[in-house]
Formats: C-alpha cells, sequence, structure tokens
C-alpha cells in the first residue's frame, strides 16, 4: 500500500518511523515533511490546506491511505473533501469536520460533555457581545482562572491566571483587543481543576476501538513548569497515576461515553481521540479533546505500539479494528524536545546541526528541520524531540539526556526536568 502522512512535525515522524516498518507499506510519502522524515519515506511538498492538489498527488501516485498529523485539516474539512469524491480511491484517517469539532470548539466540546455526562469543568461561554456578563461569571469562581479561547491556537489558547484582575485583562484581550485572532472571538471560562493531568489516547473505526498507551506532556517552556505554554518541551509513557482502577474509571465514565454520544449525534468519526484528563480526587475530567494524536506524546506512544501501525490504520479505514491486535512494550519511554533560543517567542532558523550520528542509545524525532545544501538545519522553534527506553523514568532519561549531549546547534535549549515529578508519583 502507498501512504501519504500529511505533517512535518516531530509528530509525523514518529508516524511515518513505525510505518515504514510495515510489511504492507510499499511507497511512504510525507508532505510535506522535514529531514528526519527524508530518511524513512519520500519528501513531497504540498500544502496541507490545498485539497485539490493534495486529491491530484493521490490520484497520481495510487495512494491508499492518507494520515492526517495536525489538527487543521481535519478541521477544514479533508475527511469530507475525499467522502465526497468516491473516484479518488484512497481512505482518510482523521474525523470528519462535523467530528472535528471536538477540538475545532471548545465551547462545542463542553456543549457535547454536558449532553452526555462526561465530567468536566463547570464553565460558561461567552463572546464580544456577551463580554459584560463574563466578569460575573468569573466572580462565581474561586483562583485560579482558567480561560480558553474557543477555536485552534496552535496549543497556546489557554490562559490560566491567578488574579480576578489578571482573568479580566486575559478576556478583554482575547474579546476586544483581538490577541488571539479568530479563534479569540469567543471564549471560555471555566472553573480550575486541581489534580494531576494525563493524556488517554484511543484509535477508533466508529464502533469500535482500541487504547493506546497513555502519557504525559510538558507543555511550559521553563523547569518546574514555568514560562509561557509551548507546543511540549517533552514527554513520558506510562504514567504511575494511571492505575488499573483510574483506566476503568476513565474508559467508563469518559471514553466510552464519548464514542456513544458521537454515534447519537450523528457524528461520524474515524481516527484518533485524544482526551486530556485531569486525575482530580482519584476520578478523571475531561479539560479538553483533541481529535489527532498529541505532539510530543506521540514521540513516546507510537515506540510503545509493537503492533503493525498499518495493520491497524487500515483496520480502522475498513471498519475491522476489532479484529486488530494493539501490542504494547512495557518499557518506559520519554522524550525531550531540543527548541531554538528564545522559544516561544522569538527565535533564529538556519542553525546547523551537527552530532546526530553520534547518538546511539535514542530515537531522534526531527521536529522544525530541513536540508539546506545537503545538510540538517533548524527550522522551527521546536527543533527536534529524543526519545529513550528504559526500564523506569530515570534510566530511559538519563539515555534522552545522554543522547542530547551528543547533538549541538546554536542556541540549543532544553527542560532538564522532564519526568522529575513522576518519579516519587503513587498510582
Amino acid at each position: 500500500m502507498n501512504v501519504l502522512v500529511l505533517g512535518s512535525g516531530g509528530r509525523e515522524h514518529a508516524l511515518s518511523w513505525k510505518l515504514a516498518q510495515s510489511s504492507q507499506m510499499e511507497r511512504l510519502y510525507i508532505a510535506p515533511g522535514n529531514a528526519g522524515t527524508a530518511n524513512v519515506g519520500e519528501n513531497v511538498e504540498l500544502d496541507l490546506m490545498d485539497f485539490a492538489g493534495i486529491a491530484e498527488f493521490v490520484q497520481a501516485n495510487d495512494v491508499g491511505l492518507i494520515l492526517v498529523g495536525p489538527e487543521q485539516p481535519l478541521v477544514a474539512g479533508i475527511k469530507d473533501y475525499f467522502q465526497a469524491r468516491p473516484e479518488i480511491k484512497t481512505s482518510v484517517i482523521g474525523p470528519s469536520a462535523s467530528a472535528a469539532r471536538l477540538e475545532g470548539s471548545k465551547s462545542f466540546a463542553k456543549q457535547f460533555m454536558v449532553k452526555h455526562n462526561i465530567p468536566c469543568a463547570k464553565s460558561e461561554t461567552f463572546t464580544k457581545s456577551t463580554k459584560s456578563k463574563a466578569s460575573g461569571f468569573l466572580a462565581t469562581l474561586k483562583p485560579p482562572y482558567v480561560i480558553k479561547a474557543d477555536g485552534l491556537a496552535g496549543g497556546k489558547g489557554v490562559v490560566i491566571c491567578e488574579t480576578l484582575k489578571e482573568a479580566k485583562t486575559v478576556v478583554k484581550d482575547m474579546l476586544i483587543n483581538g490577541n488571539y485572532g479568530d479563534a479569540g472571538k469567543k471564549i471560555v471560562i471555566e472553573e480550575f481543576l486541581p489534580g494531576i493531568e494525563v493524556s488517554m489516547f484511543v484509535v477508533t473505526d466508529g464502533s469500535g476501538y482500541k487504547i493506546l498507551p497513555s502519557a504525559k506532556d510538558y507543555k511550559q517552556v521553563g523547569e518546574g513548569d514555568t514560562g509561557p505554554n509551548t507546543g511540549g518541551m517533552g514527554a513520558i509513557s506510562p504514567v504511575a497515576i494511571v492505575s488499573r482502577e483510574f483506566m476503568e474509571k476513565a474508559k467508563n465514565q469518559v471514553i466510552i461515553p464519548t464514542l456513544k454520544g458521537l454515534r447519537a449525534d450523528g457524528i461520524d468519526f474515524e481516527g484518533f481521540v485524544f482526551f486530556g484528563l485531569m486525575k482530580v480526587g482519584g476520578d478523571p475530567y475531561v479539560i479538553e479533546y483533541n481529535v489527532r494524536l498529541g505532539d510530543p506524546e506521540t514521540e513516546v506512544i507510537i515506540p510503545r505500539i509493537k503492533s503493525d501501525l498499518l495493520h491497524i490504520l487500515d483496520g480502522v479505514a475498513t471498519k475491522t479494528l476489532s479484529e486488530c491486535d494493539v501490542e504494547i512494550d512495557e518499557r518506559t519511554v520519554t522524550t525531550v524536545v531540543l527548541t531554538a533560543q528564545g522559544y516561544p517567542g522569538k527565535y533564529k532558523k538556519g542553525e546547523g546541526i551537527t552530532g546526530l550520528e553520534n547518538v546511539k542509545d535514542s530515537l531522534v524525532f526531527h521536529a522544525g528541520t530541513k536540508l539546506a545544501s545537503g545538510k540538517i538545519v533548524s527550522n522551527g522553534g521546536r527543533v527536534m524531540a529524543v526519545t529513550s527506553y528504559g526500564a523506569d523514568i530515570p534510566g530511559a532519561l538519563k539515555k534522552s539526556y545522554k543522547s542530547i549531549d551528543l547533538i549541538d546547534f546554536t542556541g540549543k535549549s532544553y527542560r532538564k526536568d522532564i519526568g522529575f515529578d513522576l518519579v516519587k508519583q503513587k498510582a
């Protein structure tokens, strides 16, 4: 089978690395890809939002399956585009635009959770015309305050405010000043849930589903979870707090009700569901849905899947997922993200990267890289993710940090405490 992976980050490199191992794989294309994906498949220059251009490439290259990495094409309806063109014999792994609203609209997601009795934080939705009521709702909550841009904001649309004054300023910035663009034209204000955050994932064909490894990511740029949010500075899998009891609660209170709710509402969903959960007093609460795999979580959960990923995805496409086995590696996997200096603010691109050939004990998944005159250079804020296996978190981290020492580029930055908070955690 010929496969096209859409995206250019560490998530897409990890997915492509795994797909390339499949005995069913004939040709693997990645659009637009990066310097790392070029080692496992063929990079092609395609605009992820140019569905007609993608369709032309798919037909010309007999692509049987498209795996969509990032959320933007899904929210924009790439699945619907190909479903409306049955003459193009390809399957798109990802939800319809209607289903993608679970990620594309925070207010839609909250309404869905409430309708289907899925545990979540108390919240209200506001627009520019109802801004005056936002202050009244904030006054009913205790600090800290959680304010979310309704639309897609590149993982940076959630602001946690320690004071009421700060919260009111953020509301004004989103609704009046337009600091978050179209994503902030509508906002969700919700109560803060104290607890430990964990990411859980399932893959579904619309009826059957398989639970994938859990993970914990680290969003803030600074050690000790300080500084502004980023797309993710590292991740760990598995997560100690996901006990068998918690897993059962999550499955029965969140996962199954979500999938049943989608079917009950007549919403077509095929692909990955990301559940951003908060463990509060032993119980799972949904803080967000994503309709694709997370990044950098993909860089730790995909290496733990021992089964053939292409076989699993084909099961999604043919609605035979229940017949597929998903075998999980019991080892711990950690990833540490290397970023450009200044990220998530202004940063330089084009810095030469050296030492990759010396890395032996880790997997290096490229994110913001490209080939320039035959050399690998930085091409984004998050440059690469260094992933390692180990018997436990300290063992895996030791390998990742040892490998990081071998990689060099001007301005290389990274957190030195990924996973430290979990070492002493008990389920």
